[in-house]
């Protein structure tokens, strides 16, 4: 299987299972990445971790072999599913890591970008080279990138194809944590666990109103942070959170 969904205690992960390829993004891959998403959703799992299998990549990028003649009808619409695809994670009711053991390129920074959360292994390395074939990012990177590292930067990434390493891609926030290259995956759900545990519905709340501070003038924000405070204000979790703290034990949160 190209696309394998698995569990690890509380969190599902999606493997890239294509190593021979470097977990190229093929399009019947793009499609099973999708279900994946879907079924990890209707799941239990309080956070999605996504990862490549092998030692060389977390993804490399689209498969070139598929654009060979291919109508611009064909390129648009599945241009536009790629997009669709991907834009799953941005609605999925729980936070998403992409576990990046190893090239991220294309299509697979942009997966990566579409999740919550990015960790890699030193020596990883990023990057979005389509200009070398004469193409833009189609599924999200000229939108995704300079929200996470700002314009100046995106185009530097964007209209150079450059590949940046692990480290330069922390010091510019495009990942969150380095983590170990001998065990990549337990580094991702270490980091995982760093919030799981928390109430899923204010995380939700939490994530929403961050991502949409780049989308929205300030007093849209402000009004959004405000009727998203209320909402996690009214909730069982919010005074569980309150009676710990005084009561000084951990709290016990049920997500309501």
């Amino acid at each position: 299987m190209p696309v394998e969904l698995s569990r690890q205690d509380e969190f599902a992960v999606i493997t890239l299972n294509r190593p021979e390829a470097l977990n190229a993004l093929s399009f019947q891959v793009v499609r099973e990445i999708g279900a994946a998403i879907d079924e990890a959703a209707a799941s239990d799992a309080r956070a999605l971790l996504i990862t490549g299998a092998g030692e060389k990549a977390f993804c490399a990028g689209a498969d070139i072999k598929e654009f060979m003649g291919r109508t611009v009808v064909e390129e648009f619409n599945t241009t536009q599913a790629g997009q669709h695809t991907f834009a799953r994670l941005d609605h999925l009711s729980i936070p998403s890591v992409a576990v990046i053991n190893g090239y991220a390129l294309g299509g697979g920074l942009e997966l990566a970008m579409a999740c919550t959360f990015r960790v890699a292994v030193s020596g990883a390395r990023l990057g979005l080279p389509e200009i070398k074939l004469g193409l833009i990012p189609g599924y999200g990177g000229t939108q995704r990138l300079p929200r996470l590292i700002g314009q100046a930067r995106a185009l530097d990434l964007v209209m150079t194809g450059r590949m940046i390493e692990a480290e330069e891609a922390l010091a510019i926030g495009l990942v969150n944590r380095i983590v170990d290259a001998d065990a990549p995956l337990d580094g991702g759900i270490a980091f995982a666990r760093e919030f799981a545990g928390y109430s899923l519905p204010v995380l939700r709340y939490a994530r929403e109103a961050v991502m949409r501070a780049g989308t929205v003038n300030l007093t849209e924000g402000l009004a959004l942070e405000r009727d998203l405070n209320t909402l996690a204000f009214e909730g069982e979790d919010a005074g569980e959170g309150a009676t710990a703290f005084i009561e000084k034990r951990p709290p016990a949160f049920r997500d309501r």
